[in-house]
């Protein structure tokens, strides 16, 4: 089987790690359990409104409605990090000097023919 390795940009579950799991203290061992109670019993409130026959209006997600808002409103919530930067310069700043290098060798080349005399240029209007 092949070693595994953590990806460089993410955590792993901390069930992974076994000092994380079993060294907890009952006060945390608490407060997990806490909020799994609280996440559960959210969880059965809005199954039972979803599955409420006799409902006549929308369902409100607070969390879906978070999600919308954040998906929408990109701009307040961005934070520039090392990879938000780096992908701003791949798409904008890199194809600039690649479109000016290529436009330029072309041109440099071309105008060194003409120069040489190597190049036949017709008479044309349009170009």
């Amino acid at each position: 089987m092949a070693d595994y390795r953590e990806a460089s940009l993410v955590n792993g579950p901390k069930t992974l790690d076994p000092n994380e799991y079993f060294n907890l203290s009952p006060e945390v061992r608490r407060a997990e359990n806490d909020r799994a109670a609280l996440r559960a019993r959210l969880k059965r409130h809005y199954q039972t409104q979803l599955n409420n026959p006799h409902r006549k209006e929308l369902i409100e997600d607070p969390a879906l409605t978070r999600w919308v808002y954040a998906r929408t409103n990109t701009y307040p919530n961005f934070r520039p990090t090392f990879k938000t930067s780096l992908l701003g310069a791949m798409f904008g700043v890199v194809p600039l000097f690649v479109l000016y290098f290529v436009f330029k060798t072309d041109r440099d080349r071309k105008e060194k023919q003409i120069k040489d005399g190597t190049v036949e240029r017709r008479f044309s209007l349009s170009s």
